[in-house]
């Protein structure tokens, strides 16, 4: 205690030099010109209830990034010098989470995207070097990781950090300096230690401290930094030379991090509306492998019509408000890989569908693994990919039963980009757009005009059974007897009254009772994340 004491006191950091703490500067709203309207007022009333409980308060990270670049931000993030628990008795709706950093999510409305108000507490600067090393990981060493507050593996890689601490040792200890701000929405001042906003005004992305021992204290910050790479990268921001240059040298401690949350990383990067702006930078940094297996492969097949429209689509939805699932994203980037394995199956003889699960159990066994893909983003990609094959089937019950399934607008946005690849005929995305959108009247109708197609196809291949040949000696005509054609024999069905006959045999098909078919000429909802 006494020399962890003397080397607080000395500003020791672990390495013999002083942790660089920074220097206290307040910024008046005359000077970074916040707007307050776009703070979400959910975050302001969090920021409230604990300062009025005595306690300090400020919205921090991104969010304070984006507020003075002018930007509404999605997310909000509160940090405050009281615990978890005492903030979790502040409000009727709070709730404990996390093991390696214990927080605080505030839930309003329904706890969806953007209602959950995350609540941080100010944390120590340590000295990595005087915490608990445990020899495995967190899943290894869980029962040794369970009493414990600040522990670091054999690494060096930060396994437990919970001890609280004063506002400028947390600032200390955030990645960038542009995340590094607090901003209390009541007295509308910025609170700088290291030069955040001076950074921001340079369009400069900044590590705090030495980039290579701050990547080794997280590995994931290597991903975080080209995450943000990206995303900043239309406004005009770039790396700074040191932070950059520290970054492919760090790439192998990532072989520490657990599996599942690489995972949970590789998707942050391809779901924050800059997929194909994270792929240029993984290819200029010369990351564009060694992060992540899957990653690597969206990397090596973004240059694809099929993956590139994939990556552009999910860009464009998130860029409109729109929901995105991973499931769609990963069952495009490895459709390759199912396409084939299915192909060479069917050249087998397999019967197609058996051939088409075999050739998906195969991808996820050689692409995915057990992170995830036996999970419900596994399911949903296999019910997209079975789905494929029977778009082609557009008579009789299929098409009725396939519009109403949970999946089908996936399932959908797949064919079509597909047939944007030149991979499906466009007439038949066209048809399932036309279909998906009718009533039920219209979509009879539709039925009903490619069995019509499909008839008089099957009309011109079939050879004509002729009347001789199934009636009985007797009724059949003099050898050297002149044949009449069999269309002149039956003249209605070759005018299309046999089409018509067969529109009126066919059986109207009955509604299930309280089914929520699509009518009224309304389209079917979006496909939303985890439907």
């Amino acid at each position: 205690m006494i020399k962890q004491f003397i080397d607080r006191l000395l500003g020791a950091g672990g390495n013999g030099r002083k942790p660089g703490f920074g220097k206290r500067r307040e910024i008046g709203p005359q000077e970074h010109h916040i707007d307050p309207s776009l703070v979400d007022e959910r975050a302001v009333n969090v920021v409230r209830a604990l300062k009025d409980a005595g306690f300090e308060a400020y919205v921090v990270g991104g969010a304070v990034r984006d507020l003075l670049l002018g930007l509404r931000p999605k997310d909000f993030d509160v940090a405050t010098n009281a615990t978890p628990e005492q903030v979790k008795g502040l409000f009727r709706r709070a709730f404990i989470i996390g093991r390696r950093f214990r927080i605080v999510h505030v839930v309003y409305g329904r706890g969806r995207e953007h209602e959950v108000i995350e609540v941080s507490t100010f944390r120590a600067y340590l000295d990595n070097a005087a915490a608990e090393a445990v020899a495995g990981n967190e899943k290894t060493s869980r029962s040794e990781l369970a009493g414990l507050k600040h522990a670091v593996d054999a690494s060096g890689r930060v396994l437990r950090d919970n001890v609280w601490g004063p506002q400028e040792e947390d600032a200390a200890r955030r990645d960038f300096t542009i995340n590094a701000m607090y901003y209390d929405p009541q007295t509308q001042t910025l609170v700088d230690y290291h030069g955040g906003m001076k950074d921001a005004r340079k369009l400069t992305l900044r590590m705090i401290g030495n980039p290579a021992a701050r990547y080794r204290e997280d590995p994931v910050r290597v991903i975080r930094a080209v995450r943000f790479a990206a995303k900043l990268h239309p406004l005009g921001f770039k790396l700074e030379a040191r932070t950059a240059a520290a970054l492919r040298p760090s790439l192998p401690l990532l072989a520490d991090v657990p599996q599942s949350r690489l995972f949970d990383e590789m998707l942050k990067l391809l779901q924050t509306g800059h997929s194909e702006a994270t792929v240029e930078q993984l290819k200029a940094l010369d990351m564009a492998s060694g992060i992540y297996p899957l990653l690597d492969l969206v990397v090596e097949r973004a240059d694809q019509a099929f993956v590139r429209s994939a990556l552009q689509d999910t860009d464009r939805r998130v860029a409109e408000g729109k929901p995105v699932a991973p499931s769609f994203l990963l069952a495009c980037v490895l459709w390759s890989d199912v396409r084939d394995g299915w192909a060479q199956r069917l050249s087998q003889k397999q019967h197609p569908f058996p051939a088409l699960q075999g050739a998906i159990d195969d991808v996820f066994d050689a692409r995915i693994g057990d992170v995830s893909g036996r999970g419900k983003l596994g399911a949903d990609m296999r019910e997209i990919w079975m789905m494929q094959p029977r778009f082609d089937k557009r008579v009789g019950s299929t098409p009725f039963s396939l519009v109403e399934q949970p999946r089908f607008r996936a399932a959908f946005d797949f064919m079509r980009l597909r047939a944007d690849a030149g991979e499906v005929d466009v007439v038949l995305a066209d048809w399932w757009q036309e279909f998906s959108q009718a009533d039920e009247h219209a979509r009879e109708d539709l039925v009903a005009q490619v069995r019509a197609e499909q008839q008089q196809k099957g009309a011109r291949r079939v050879r004509v059974v002729r009347p001789q040949e199934k009636a009985s000696p007797a009724e059949r005509p003099a050898a050297g007897a002149p044949l009449e054609p069999a269309a002149a024999q039956e003249p209605a069905e070759a005018d299309g009254a046999g089409a018509d006959a067969a529109r009126k045999r066919r059986r109207r098909r009955r509604k299930p009772a309280g089914a929520g078919a699509v009518g009224g000429g309304e389209a079917p909802p979006p496909f939303i994340a985890g439907d």
